[in-house]
């Protein structure tokens, strides 16, 4: 493996805004399977190169996705005797660094490839986030941008569950009973960042009478944003609607982040 390879890999990990922990062969001694200054990289769901395969790699491979799912950001080395402690027959010695590279940035989930819903789509696959982008209809997703994880769903309702906690839901489907559900399916979860849907004041006001209905408290229903998007941005056109929910969903997670910049 020459280094334009794992820095190419790197660079397009970085390009997918996915993260990733760089493991290196830092040292080694006596019979090791891959010499130092091998590489591998290893992200939730894939790995490239290797560094000897084995129980050694396996067990690389197991902490590097426990780092990433402890969003741990701090370096770490960890020595292996590969014959006492993992079995293998080359019986030597090798010094592991672990360089977690995280990308940390909001998973992003929008319901419907409407007009309005192609505009936002376009805009927010230009900031720093990971879009998925929901519809039944196929034949909608006409102009796809780079980077945009496309998702046809027969049941769209189903793939509430599949974003992982702190996502932000952006719901603006074509009909207002499959708009419903999927308020209710998001509510129901409880662990989103942030819910929206498109439509006017009397929208709401059915929404919130439907779902305080099916037991919903009012702080719950106090959490749905409804109409979405900054009130300052107004206008009609699709393009204008996307400007005022990007910009919401913007200032929603920089509050975040300076929360936790502060706290």
């Amino acid at each position: 493996m020459s280094p334009h390879e794992w820095i190419a890999t790197l660079n397009q990990l970085q390009a997918e805004r996915q993260s990733c922990v760089l493991i290196t062969v830092l040292n080694e001694r006596g019979s090791v399977p891959r010499d130092r200054g091998s590489k591998m990289i290893v992200t939730a769901d894939k790995q490239f190169f290797t560094i000897g395969g084995g129980h050694l790699e396996f067990q690389c491979v197991e902490m590097a996705r426990a780092m990433l799912q402890q969003k741990r950001t701090a370096t770490h080395c960890e020595p292996f005797n590969l014959g006492a402690r993992l079995g293998q027959c080359c019986g030597g010695m090798a010094t592991i660094l672990f360089e977690p590279l995280l990308c940390e940035q909001p998973q992003i989930a929008v319901f419907g490839a409407g007009h309005v819903g192609q505009a936002l789509v376009n805009l927010l696959s230009t900031l720093p986030c990971h879009v998925n982008w929901i519809d039944e209809r196929n034949e909608m997703f006409t102009q796809v941008p780079p980077g945009v994880t496309l998702c046809c769903e027969e049941d769209p309702v189903a793939y509430v569950q599949q974003l992982p906690p702190d996502s932000y839901y952006i719901i603006m489907t074509h009909h207002h009973p499959l708009d419903l559900a999927l308020c209710e399916a998001v509510l129901r979860r409880g662990d989103y960042r942030y819910v929206g849907v498109i439509g006017s004041q009397t929208k709401r006001q059915r929404f919130i009478w439907r779902l305080s209905g099916k037991g919903f408290s009012q702080p719950q229903l106090d959490r749905l944003r409804c109409p979405i998007g900054l009130p300052e941005v107004t206008g009609k056109l699709p393009a204008e609607i996307a400007v005022a929910v990007a910009a919401e969903i913007i200032a929603v997670y920089q509050q975040q982040q300076n929360a936790g910049t502060t706290g």
